[in-house]
């Protein structure tokens, strides 16, 4: 643990901050985390994330929206799932729900209807309620909304 960190001055934090955020959409929290691994002081922190949200590579409204459409589009997670993964990473309120308009209903309701009947053919099992269970439980920790995952289950088997 006795491991030297290399002195940064702000100018050279800052442009290692900008291809950080330039890459990829980031949030405040992973910036602050970045910097602080860097071994910034917190007032040389305010100065460069003030300087990134001017320039426009640090935006926690585009990150959220961005944030929600992969994770939905590319890893199928419900609404509940990214919620909570924006939350922990402190996005307001507003962002998250602004994120949410990202996602088309019809959309979510037709991935949720895909997912379900894709990992129900994946189920062996040949008890009635442990196929609904593992099914059940598929679902909700993928962040689907509970009603939703019931209704499916209803739908998809009896």
């Amino acid at each position: 643990m006795n491991q030297k960190t290399k002195g940064y001055t702000i100018r050279e934090a800052t442009k290692k901050i900008e291809s950080y955020c330039a890459y990829q959409d980031r949030c405040h929290k992973e910036v602050n985390g970045k910097l602080k691994e860097m071994g910034m002081i917190p007032l040389a922190i305010d100065t460069i994330i003030g300087q990134l949200i001017e320039d426009r590579f640090l935006n926690e409204e585009r990150f959220a929206k961005s944030f929600a459409r992969g994770k939905f589009n590319i890893k199928k997670w419900g609404k509940n799932r990214i919620v909570n993964e924006l939350k922990f990473r402190n996005i307001s309120k507003y962002n998250i729900t602004t994120a949410l308009k990202e996602i088309d209903p019809q959309e979510y309701l037709n991935t949720l209807d895909t997912l379900a009947i894709k990992r129900l053919g994946q189920i062996s099992e040949s008890n009635i309620q442990k196929r609904r269970k593992k099914l059940a439980d598929y679902l909700l920790y993928r962040g689907w909304e509970s009603h939703l995952v019931y209704e499916k289950l209803q739908e998809l088997i009896k």
